[in-house]
């Protein structure tokens, strides 16, 4: 009887000693997925945000800002009554429209078209809704529409800055071409094209 239990229980060693212990066995380690998810969220809106400053660095600093000579003349009044009572918001933004490409559109004044020829130089006024704005063009050769047109008016635009002195330094001029009834009109009247040959401007000393 001995002999049988003592069998069985080298038996029982055996099998036991076969099967691994339950507390002996070590769960796989959970995947951290949630922190690496939250890890590159976060580098993703950090290059985002990144590429958008730079984006909208890069539009400011090119766009073009369309206005009428109205509209560019009563901002630059306001911000120039502002910045004289040392309102700092004003200076930043007189600075800024100072700096700013800007587009500026109106009609030619009758009688302003001036030029000098050493350096060359154009200078003219625009104006709209009872608003002028001095321009200077620096360069020797104008839009073959641009003219002063005594009996038609020229609408213009011109693209450039403002300056502080309060005239708008222009870089392009573009003049609108008479329509083609008018030129008919003029035609029929015997009367030259306004894009014609161009007379004498009266000189700027």
């Amino acid at each position: 009887m001995s002999n049988l239990d003592d069998e069985l229980r080298a038996a029982v060693e055996a099998s036991e000693a076969q099967s691994p212990v339950a507390s002996d066995v070590v769960p796989p380690e959970p995947k951290k997925q949630g922190k690496r998810s939250l890890g590159l969220l976060a580098t993703l809106l950090v290059i985002g945000g990144g590429l958008l400053v730079l984006v909208f660095t890069g539009f400011d600093g090119d766009a073009v800002y369309s206005r009428g000579v109205d509209q560019l003349m009563d901002e630059k009044a306001k911000l120039d009554e502002a910045a004289a009572a040392t309102d700092k918001d004003a200076l930043r933004e007189k600075e800024r429209l100072l700096n700013r490409n800007t587009r500026v559109m109106g009609t030619l004044v009758k009688g302003s078209l001036k030029k000098r020829d050493q350096p060359c130089e154009y200078r003219f006024d625009i104006e709209k809704a009872g608003k002028k704005l001095p321009v200077r063009y620096s360069q020797c050769v104008v839009p073959d529409t641009f003219r002063d047109v005594p009996d038609m008016d020229v609408e213009v635009t011109v693209t450039g800055k403002l300056q502080d002195e309060g005239f708008f330094q222009a870089e392009q001029i573009m003049a609108k071409c008479p329509s083609k009834y008018d030129m008919k009109q003029r035609a029929a009247n015997g009367e030259a094209a306004p894009h014609g040959e161009m007379g004498a401007s009266p000189r700027v000393n």
